[in-house]
């Protein structure tokens, strides 16, 4: 049988408070009665105090106790005296009976026996007993009885285990009665407080619920709200910025699509309908036909290896090697490559690149780098026109810079100038060859050594892109 969370709540929290309450009950109630009758003990000790004057006037009189020994008569006679004066348990006489003579023909009122005056008992110096109570010395609690400095005899007041004057337990019934009540009320608050927290805790998980069944249900625009400070309203903190992510990767994931789709019908869509020409015999089989063909496929292997790379990269699986590297020597390197055809374009390269820094990271993947970024170059600097490469490098840093001579980006298209698949229609349109994917490629390279890259536009000039690697210290 499934049980929902809620009653589990319940019974955790309404479980754990029986036991609690039911400790307390049972270890203050046993307290109690171990105390109340150390409490009756001490009270009756009390006793002995003035009984303890008495006896020692009587052995000062006697020089001994032989008048005392085993005479109970006057044992009892001494303290009776004693109970008359400090009236202990005397009990109020019934309404009906009277001093004043009123009322003689009944039955004449009169004191109960017993009490603690039974538990008396007197002993000699040597402890030896000498009247009262018969109960062994080690039952007993002992008071000495000095005379002139010298312990002359004890008096002994027989411990009580159990309760047996009435008033005694009918007072014990009383507090036990408290103490259940108390329980029984605490119990009752309990079970209420048991079941407003079960609900308190479970509102915000039966929005937590419901927000994960809507983002298996797409909606990613989910939110929920929890107003508190604790771990619920930071696991709802981390629910909303979960659903805003997965919102915005299916933005990004459905223009990724829509992209892909559209960059790989062009090239299809042109090779069909030059394919379909000569089947027609509208357009001639020859070598610029073949020229073209292969043109598009090359076009299209290029936008697979590319979405290849970037699919590597996102998993972690781009083959990436670590050793101290020299990115200046490797961009010196690239230069010599791209020399011709720069040289092609009429595209100067203006730039002195003599230092040495040395890095943490993968020279093929800095060559594929600085080589995007010169392809970007050759398909959209103007002709003629110029490329300024810098440096600068401190004790922790080195910065690339790469300034060409345009045309510019228009200022809403830098934002998302290393997005995939995004073109500037105005002048790096498809036309000039691009995939949209290259400047993607160069912002995960340069992430995965640790640095930044940026681009803006120059004032009377180009495009600048700029490079922060972290130096091996």
């Amino acid at each position: 049988m499934k049980i929902k969370l809620s009653y589990k709540f319940f019974i955790a929290f309404l479980l754990t408070s029986v036991i609690s309450i039911v400790l307390m009950v049972v270890i203050m109630d046993f307290y109690l009665h171990k105390n109340f009758i150390g409490f009756i003990n001490k009270m009756d000790m009390e006793i002995l105090n003035e009984l303890d004057n008495r006896l020692r006037i009587e052995y000062k009189t006697e020089q001994g106790w032989d008048r005392l020994r085993n005479n109970h008569r006057l044992w009892k006679k001494m303290l009776r005296a004693i109970h008359d004066s400090k009236e202990f348990d005397r009990p109020h006489p019934p309404p009906d009976f009277r001093r004043n003579g009123e009322n003689r023909g009944k039955r004449k009122w009169r004191k109960p026996r017993g009490g603690p005056f039974r538990r008396i008992a007197l002993f000699d110096a040597q402890k030896n007993r000498v009247v009262g109570n018969d109960a062994p010395l080690k039952h007993h609690q002992l008071q000495p009885i000095i005379v002139e400095g010298k312990t002359v005899g004890w008096l002994g007041m027989h411990k009580i285990k159990h309760l047996s004057r009435p008033r005694e337990i009918e007072f014990l019934k009383q507090q036990t009665n408290v103490f259940y009540l108390i329980g029984g009320c605490i119990l009752l608050m309990t079970a209420l407080l048991a079941w407003w927290l079960s609900r308190h805790l479970l509102i915000p998980i039966q929005q937590l619920i419901k927000g994960t069944q809507a983002l298996t249900s797409r909606q990613f625009n989910t939110k929920i709200k929890i107003h508190s400070n604790d771990e619920l309203g930071q696991l709802a903190d981390d629910f909303n910025m979960m659903a805003q992510t997965l919102e915005k990767y299916e933005i990004m994931r459905q223009q990724w699509l829509s992209d892909i789709s559209h960059e790989l019908r062009t090239p299809l869509s042109i090779m069909r309908g030059e394919i379909e020409a000569m089947q027609d015999a509208v357009r001639e089989f020859n070598h610029e036909a073949l020229d073209s063909l292969h043109f598009e496929v090359q076009r299209m292997s290029r936008l697979v290896d590319d979405l290849r790379e970037l699919s590597l990269a996102d998993t972690d699986t781009l083959s990436f090697k670590t050793e101290p590297i020299n990115p200046l020597q490797i961009l010196r390197e690239t230069l010599k490559l791209f020399h011709t055809r720069l040289a092609q374009h009429h595209i100067f390269v203006e730039g002195h690149l003599q230092a040495d820094s040395i890095l943490q990271g993968d020279a093929d993947r800095l060559s594929q780098l600085f080589s995007n970024l010169l392809e970007n170059t050759l398909r959209y600097v103007d002709s003629p026109g110029t490329l300024k490469i810098g440096y600068e490098q401190t004790k922790n840093q080195l910065s690339l810079s790469f300034i060409d001579s345009g045309p510019g980006v228009p200022e809403e298209s830098i934002g998302r100038l290393f997005d995939r698949l995004y073109r500037v229609e105005q002048s790096r349109n498809r036309a000039k060859g691009g995939s949209g994917l290259g400047l993607a490629i160069c912002k995960n390279i340069v992430e995965m050594h640790g640095g930044e890259i940026t681009a803006t536009n120059v004032p009377s000039s180009g495009l600048w892109i700029k490079i922060v690697f972290p130096l091996l210290k």
